[in-house]
């Protein structure tokens, strides 16, 4: 009959001879040696800590995230040593941590219903070859200059025609100050209304008050909206009149012009109500410089 410490022996001296196999691997003995732990608890991790050895030799050999051979991407299979065990954990490579840190910035931008890629919009890749532009990046480079005053710069309201770029322009500025701690929301203006509508049971006032006290802020597409009373007088109205009592910059991007966009606000299902549209239109004219872009579709 078999006894319960002959199999722990057989167990053991498995465990002993497997770690002594690959403790001949004597780049393999610095390793776990490094450890400073006891010979009968590192044998009863020899697989994990063989695996741990390979990924740390891949890592002192790599060139890039592109080059990573490690189980995970970017991290590297770790042991850490203590009192009579050994736990593992994956540890980001120094490669990833770069990468990490030059992107936390993005932590600062915040959408709404658009493309995840607008976050990389960068003014290296603004089009330069159109002279549309060209007033349009300068008044970024004074907004950048002016931001810290007490009194803050405006911000843009951009006309122009489909798919020449507006959003990715002021994405680009957003993203810059970003990267100097300054927190912002591109809105796409459309589906956020539906999206407010539809918060009214749950977190309503939360939305609400964010959008309204978040330091930058892109209004993208307004004037695509179906427009009523609650959206013009409940929604939008309050949202500019506490951005500017309180010198919040606020950006806006339209296919529509602010005469055109008046005539959009006035109109809803309840009749027309050209006082209303008018009083949007003067916060707007507040709140922003006006600019048109008028390009070829970048899109196609």
């Amino acid at each position: 009959m078999t006894k319960i410490t002959d199999i722990y022996k057989t167990d053991l001296t498995a465990l002993t001879h497997s770690y002594q196999d690959a403790c001949a691997n004597k780049e393999f003995h610095k390793f776990v040696t490094g450890l400073n732990v006891k010979d009968d608890t590192l044998m009863k991790y020899t697989s994990s800590l063989e695996e741990a050895f390979s990924e740390h030799k891949n890592c002192q050999k790599c060139k890039g995230l592109t080059a990573c051979k490690n189980k995970v991407s970017g991290y590297c299979y770790t042991p850490v040593p203590a009192e009579n065990v050994i736990t593992f954990s994956y540890d980001a490579c120094g490669y990833l941590q770069e990468e990490l840190e030059r992107n936390a910035y993005k932590d600062n931008l915040d959408l709404f219903d658009m493309p995840k890629e607008i976050k990389n919009a960068s003014f290296k890749e603004i089009y330069k070859d159109d002279k549309a532009r060209v007033p349009i990046i300068k008044y970024f480079k004074e907004f950048m200059d002016n931001y810290q005053n007490e009194k803050k710069p405006k911000g843009i309201y951009l006309n122009g025609s489909f798919g020449s770029g507006k959003t990715y322009l002021i994405a680009s500025l957003f993203n810059e100050m970003a990267k100097k701690g300054e927190k912002s929301i591109l809105i796409y203006y459309p589906e956020f209304l539906r999206s407010l509508k539809a918060s009214f049971q749950t977190n309503y006032t939360e939305q609400f008050n964010y959008i309204k006290k978040i330091p930058l802020l892109l209004l993208d597409d307004i004037g695509a909206e179906n427009c009523s009373n609650w959206s013009r007088d409940e929604v939008l109205g309050p949202i500019l009149q506490y951005r500017m009592e309180n010198c919040l910059p606020t950006f806006f991007t339209s296919n529509l012009n602010l005469e055109e966009l008046e005539k959009h606000l006035g109109i809803t299902s309840s009749g027309v109500d050209k006082v209303k549209a008018r009083r949007i239109i003067e916060r707007i004219k507040q709140l922003t410089i006006y600019q048109e872009l008028i390009s070829k579709n970048r899109r196609d």
